[in-house]
């Protein structure tokens, strides 16, 4: 993966679960690239900034998807994007992009009126026509599940927060020690997923979403970031 990273040189890497090797950091700076890391805790954020990482994303406890803690073993902090956020900013001197929670113009002002450099917006985007998200999926999240979404390590044996379905309440009761370890359990919870769905079942997905769920949008990818725009010049010139 790196030699093909190296090869492509995409504008930007972004690191997840921890950072890579001084060498193989090295190795993307010198082909140009931009790179970022995920930290949910100043401890992880100044390992970020040590070794030449361009940036560090804030992964507030709300956030969907993967927990990007670089132990999953050990115990999480649950830092709220803001804390974590305004914890970051003064910390480091390394640009800090918000991450978590986030879903309108409004939320990016407030991130960026904490000292972000930027917002990270992952669940906001799920229901643009652009999303590979499918229909039990985009079905999910615009229901009352994305009222109540979960932090389960069962999907796939890390922590991830997800649209309650049910896979999360197939993990509910399940201790940590009996689910195999990321990516094991990840496999098999896909492919329990697929034979789902050929049954018609699309309450075994990985439906992956934040807090701020609710807050869901059904518009082009394109026509949502105007709109982002457009509300965060509107929260700014109120302030």
């Amino acid at each position: 993966m790196l030699s093909m990273l190296v090869e492509e040189r995409p504008k930007v890497v972004s690191f997840h679960f921890g950072i890579p090797s001084p060498e193989r950091i090295a190795a993307l700076r010198e082909a140009g690239i931009v790179l970022l890391a995920t930290a949910t805790n100043l401890e992880e954020a100044r390992q970020v900034a040590s070794p030449g990482i361009d940036g560090v994303v804030a992964q507030g406890y709300e956030a969907g998807g993967h927990r990007g803690v670089f132990e999953p073993d050990a115990p999480d902090d649950c830092l709220g994007t803001l804390a974590l956020t305004r914890l970051l900013v003064r910390a480091l001197d390394i640009p800090v992009i918000a991450a978590g929670g986030i879903m309108d113009g409004t939320g990016i002002a407030a991130c960026l009126l904490l000292g972000a450099s930027a917002a990270q917006l992952g669940t906001a985007f799920i229901g643009c026509a652009e999303s590979q998200a499918d229909a039990g999926y985009r079905a999910t999240l615009f229901s009352s599940a994305a009222e109540r979404t979960v932090m389960t390590s069962a999907i796939s044996g890390r922590p991830a927060r997800c649209l309650a379905n049910k896979f999360t309440a197939f993990g509910v009761g399940i201790e940590r020690g009996v689910i195999p370890d990321y990516p094991i359990a990840y496999d098999a919870g896909k492919a329990l997923n697929a034979a789902a769905k050929d049954a018609g079942e699309a309450g075994y997905g990985a439906q992956w979403a934040g807090q701020g769920a609710p807050l869901a949008r059904q518009m082009p990818a394109a026509m949502l970031v105007a709109e982002l725009e457009s509300e965060m010049e509107r929260t700014f010139r109120r302030a």
